[in-house]
């Protein structure tokens, strides 16, 4: 049957519901429990109230089964037309895959075994006009399965564990800062300046204010003015924005977490990131050994830390302050294959470098300490070696998770460096500096050790994903008006 005259059929049903003073989409069910529940304390001739979508119906003369289905697990159900009355039982066998129905009765087991509910009384709650992803197996084609993610969730269980593992990663990360005295903060999605981390952004105009505004691409500037204002121990859960590229590991819109720590430093931020994470692991894997794209990866802290400076000098003989143009050349005899341009930025170097660092980072967690300095404008330098900075980036599962700095405080240093990194970019919407944040550093921030951590990726991590776009529940998809 073609779709056009399923949907054909289901309105004439609606029609004929209504002929009869039946509302098909009524506002209310009063339900004793989620299906979950029920089940977990099942007990036989237990009265239950239950609701849910209607996933199969099977007819068996006069008595029928049938299976309902909520965001806690699915029961059976079990319908005679001489304990409903024959309305109601044709009422039943009426309803179509897809319903949402509520139900109240008795629950037992059958024969076989089977948690099932004895149904005395049925109501549709919610009458689908279109048919559900055939069999369960119908929904294949990864695009649909993106566009239409309320069909994933429901012909793919696996599809909801992913994302009841994704609530379980953010509720763990709340419970583990606040536990350590933590608060939860928020700050500015819409910035007159974007800031706070490299990235182009999405532009818009506030007609009341009559200027740009631009969707964040970093909380980090805001962060760090509640530091100034005498919160020592702060942290977002944010959503932030960069107008660049889609790939299995970048989305436009992601999820960053972002933890500031007064009077410390980027190695204590080291073992804060090795503990939330390992954390993590426990509770939500019940071990420190994680399985990720057929690799196994050991948790247990300590983890490894290496110099990013020395392993770029080892592999491409790049030095700290060698010019872009002298970093290009080195990168192309080393690597003649790669597609480097001659007017790349240190910065677009050091992205392809840091490409080619994942891959020896797919098995074990791995601290890559000792950046350039020129490449971390927030950044405090070390002491001993103002050429390289105080700042790690996690690697875990050939992935960069985590970033850090020791953050740099001194107003007339972070100016001069904001200038400096502003001068080598062509985009006239990020050559600006953020005066206001530059008048607070002014008031005197104490120093701080600040994480970012990229939810997203956490969760690729937690759950065996490949792509960044199975572990959001709407990535962006071009528009399209209609099915085609």
């Amino acid at each position: 049957m073609e779709l056009e005259d399923i949907i054909n059929q289901r309105v004439n049903k609606i029609k004929a519901l209504r002929s009869k003073g039946t509302d098909p989409y009524p506002r209310k069910f009063a339900y004793s429990s989620s299906i979950g529940k029920a089940l977990a304390d099942f007990a036989e001739g237990k009265s239950v109230s239950l609701a849910g979508r209607l996933i199969a119906k099977r007819a068996h003369g006069k008595a029928s089964f049938g299976n309902i289905q909520d965001q806690s697990g699915k029961i059976q159900l079990y319908v005679q037309e001489d304990v409903l009355g024959k309305d109601k039982f044709d009422f039943f066998a009426d309803l179509d895959i897809g319903d949402f129905v509520g139900v109240k009765g008795e629950l037992f087991k059958t024969r076989t075994g089977e948690q099932t509910v004895k149904v005395t009384e049925i109501d549709l709650l919610s009458k689908a006009l279109k048919p559900l992803p055939e069999k369960w197996h119908g929904l294949k084609d990864i695009e649909i399965r993106y566009r239409k993610r309320y069909l994933d969730l429901i012909a793919n269980k696996q599809v909801k564990d992913i994302f009841q593992i994704r609530s379980k990663v953010i509720g763990g990360i709340r419970k583990f800062l606040d536990d350590r005295d933590y608060l939860e903060v928020e700050t500015p999605m819409l910035q007159p300046i974007p800031g706070g981390a490299a990235g182009r952004p999405f532009k818009s105009f506030h007609n009341e204010s009559d200027m740009d505004v631009y969707l964040r691409i970093a909380p980090e500037l805001y962060l760090k003015r509640l530091l100034v204002g005498g919160f020592d121990k702060i942290y977002e859960i944010n959503r932030s924005f960069r107008n660049e590229g889609i790939s299995t590991r970048h989305n436009p819109e992601f999820t960053m977490l972002e933890v500031y720590t007064a009077y410390a430093d980027y190695e204590d931020v080291m073992n804060l990131t090795e503990n939330l994470i390992s954390s993590l692991a426990k509770e939500i894997k019940g071990s420190l050994t994680i399985e990720y794209q057929g690799k196994t990866i050991d948790l247990t802290p300590p983890w490894q830390r290496r110099s990013f400076a020395k392993v770029v000098k080892e592999m491409f003989d790049i030095n700290p302050d060698d010019e872009a143009s002298q970093m290009v050349k080195k990168l192309k005899l080393k690597k003649p294959a790669l597609d480097i341009k001659d007017k790349f930025t240190r910065s677009q170097v050091m992205k392809i470098v840091e490409d080619l660092l994942q891959e020896d980072t797919v098995s074990k967690p791995v601290f890559f300490i000792d950046y350039f300095s020129s490449l971390s404008p927030l950044s405090k330098t070390r002491s001993d070696n103002p050429l390289l900075a105080e700042r790690f980036e996690l690697f875990l599962g050939g992935m960069e998770v985590a970033n850090a700095y020791s953050e740099l405080n001194d107003p007339q240093e972070q100016r001069q460096r904001l200038e400096d990194e502003i001068a080598s970019q062509d985009n006239p919407d990020i050559k600006k500096i953020d005066e206001d944040f530059l008048d607070a550093l002014e008031y005197g921030m104490p120093p701080a050790g600040g994480l970012g951590v990229g939810i997203d990726r956490l969760v690729m991590l937690f759950t065996d994903q490949s792509s960044i776009r199975d572990v959001i529940f709407f990535p962006l998809l071009k528009y399209k008006e209609k099915d085609e």
